[in-house]
C-alpha cells in the first residue's frame, strides 16, 4: 500500500511532466501522461479522448496551441499551486491553479483545475480534468 507522501510525490511528477509536454507543444508527450479514455470538462463541454492521438472534433492540441497563440499571445503555462485533495493507492484528486503567460512574461490569466489521476498497471496517468480555463 502506498503512503500519502509517495502518492503525492508521484502525482506531482506526473503533473510536472504534463506541463513540460504542454509547454513543448508536444501532443504525444501529453498523451503519455494520460490514461484513456480521458475526459476533460471545460468551456461548457465534456470531451472524451478515447485513445492517444484520437481527439474529439475541434480538440486537437495543435489547434489549441495555435488558437491560444493567435488570440492571447500565449507562450507558456505553469502550475502555481498544487494541492492533494483526496488520495488512495490507485486514485488521487489534485486541485491546481495555473497561469498562462505571453512570451514577455505578462500574465494572460489564472485559472483553477481539478485533475484526477489513476494508477493502472503500476503507472500513474491523468484520467480526467475539469478546468475553468478556456
Amino acid at each position: 500500500m502506498s503512503d500519502r507522501e509517495t502518492v503525492e510525490r508521484e502525482g506531482r511528477e506526473l503533473l510536472a511532466a504534463f506541463m513540460t509536454a504542454l509547454n513543448a507543444h508536444d501532443p504525444a508527450a501529453m498523451d503519455a501522461c494520460l490514461h484513456f479514455p480521458h475526459m476533460r470538462i471545460g468551456d461548457g463541454r465534456v470531451d472524451v479522448y478515447d485513445a492517444p492521438g484520437q481527439n474529439p472534433p475541434g480538440q486537437d492540441p495543435m489547434d489549441m496551441f495555435e488558437r491560444l497563440k493567435r488570440e492571447d499571445g500565449w507562450h507558456s503555462s505553469s502550475w502555481d499551486d498544487i494541492h492533494l485533495v483526496q488520495w488512495g493507492p490507485s486514485k488521487t484528486h489534485f486541485a491546481l491553479d495555473f497561469t498562462r503567460y505571453r512570451e514577455d512574461g505578462s500574465v494572460i490569466g489564472v485559472w483553477q483545475t481539478l485533475c484526477i489521476l489513476t494508477k493502472k498497471d503500476g503507472k500513474w496517468g491523468m484520467q480526467a480534468r475539469s478546468s475553468y480555463g478556456p
